[in-house]
């Protein structure tokens, strides 16, 4: 099972993969918004923003989000962890369950293009 730690560090490996995107990519992660990452193996939540073209933790708390981000995610550490490092394939487990993304309308259809 994948550690806290290891899960930041997944967190903060894939802002600096979509920092260096371009194309639509690039224009998926414009926004601006608030963004949450349940972690439910380790019932613990990363807080934080899409900003910039990063993603920007801010902190974690025990348990599920606290508020209502804009972008929701949700999955076990060893997904977040596989996902990351390109062992699995977001769409693949955003279809079959093992990920969880809530956002708006707008937001999903921009962020159709990292899926």
């Amino acid at each position: 099972m994948a550690t806290i730690t290891e899960c930041r560090g997944a967190l903060d490996r894939l802002s600096d993969s979509l920092s260096r995107a371009d194309g639509d990519v690039r224009g998926a992660t414009a926004l601006d918004r608030t963004l949450s990452c349940h972690i439910t193996d380790l019932d613990t939540t990363f807080t934080g923003r899409l900003a910039d073209g990063r993603i920007e933790v801010e902190g974690t708390v025990p348990g599920p989000p606290p508020a209502k981000a804009q972008i929701r995610l949700a999955m076990t550490g060893d997904d977040l962890v596989a996902m990351v490092g390109g062992e699995l394939n977001f769409a693949k487990a955003w279809a079959s369950g093992r990920v969880r993304l809530e956002a708006g309308f707008r937001d999903l259809l921009k962020l159709r293009s990292l899926l």
